[in-house]
């Protein structure tokens, strides 16, 4: 019979890719966790990984075990909240993956009350790009991802939390310096900086004004970060304009925001999402989550019409 400690065995190798990696994150020998595999491959007649390959990789038909692995085991530590729910006890682990473009600015405003108000929930927070979070969210690595949205993502839940403006910060000496609002059509210039490749806010601006990577003939370099903070300095001291999500500007001194410029028409927003798989168990904490991330930030911000959602996939 297939027990829940092989099932967790072959998840912990699809993850890791590699036995003894693997049996380290088990607290088991890895002899121990190979007999166990074995013995579940004898057991339902199929090589679940071929061992040919390095690093181990699944089978076609382990792939669909394994697939159905994760689910049941994701459903049987559901019986674990259960009982934290029935007790009203909040207690327990969360794992949080969160995107470089939100993390120095919505982290501040939430995690310290939250681990203050919740000391028994233990939170590890990771910062990753959207497609690493989403592939550690599907390992089971992490229990839920903040990100902009939409994904559309398969096996992947989308629970949107609020809206944040996009908002142009542009050098006191360039021409949108002296505008009142300005066309998104006026963005595809090589003045503008960028976040480098895998942040999903600079698909966003790429998307919003149709960037098509233009070098910025005027400047003796072109640099691309994967700080928000390194290209304001970079706006303020070689000049040009980059984007700001809205959570950015909000500990900004007067002269700063005197640099921030807004578009003439709908407002362009991200929407900021939680993210996690069809099989998540840890709900009860989610919305723990949730409930302080909405009272930390500005009421506005949690309404969808205020703008118009600009997609980055």
């Amino acid at each position: 019979m297939i027990t829940l400690i092989q099932l967790e065995y072959i998840i912990a190798v699809d993850t890791h890719r590699h036995f003894v990696t693997a049996a380290e994150k088990c607290f088991v020998t890895q002899p121990t966790l190979s007999m166990q595999l074995k013995k579940m491959e004898l057991e339902v007649g199929v090589s679940i990984f071929d061992r040919s390959q390095q690093p181990i990789i699944p089978t076609e038909i382990g792939e669909k075990i394994i697939e159905q692995a994760r689910i049941i085991v994701a459903e049987a530590k559901k019986i674990e909240e259960i009982v934290l729910d029935f007790s009203n006890t909040t207690a327990g682990e969360l794992s949080i993956g969160i995107i470089p473009s939100l993390a120095p600015y919505l982290l501040p405003l939430f995690i310290g009350g939250f681990t203050k108000k919740y000391p028994d929930i233990k939170v590890r927070l990771v910062e990753l790009l959207t497609e690493e979070i989403v592939d550690q969210l599907k390992k089971g690595l992490i229990d839920v991802g903040i990100l902009v949205t939409p994904l559309r993502e398969k096996n992947i839940i989308e629970q949107p939390i609020f809206y944040e403006e996009m908002l142009l910060y542009v050098n006191k000496e360039h021409p949108f310096a002296s505008q009142e609002n300005v066309k998104t059509s006026e963005l595809a210039s090589p003045d503008l900086w960028l976040l480098s490749n895998g942040h999903c806010f600079r698909s966003q601006v790429i998307n919003l004004c149709g960037y098509k990577a233009n070098l910025k003939e005027d400047y003796h370099f072109e640099y691309e970060s994967g700080s928000l903070e390194t290209i304001k300095k970079l706006v303020e001291i070689e000049g040009g304009f980059t984007l700001l999500p809205e959570l950015a500007i909000a500990d900004m001194n007067h002269q700063s925001k005197a640099m921030i410029k807004h578009f003439n028409l709908s407002k362009p927003l991200r929407e900021v999402s939680f993210v996690y798989t069809r099989n998540y168990a840890k709900k009860r904490l989610l919305s723990l989550l949730e409930e302080e991330i909405i009272n930390a930030i500005p009421e506005e911000m949690r309404h969808k019409g205020r703008g118009q959602i600009v997609e980055w996939r």
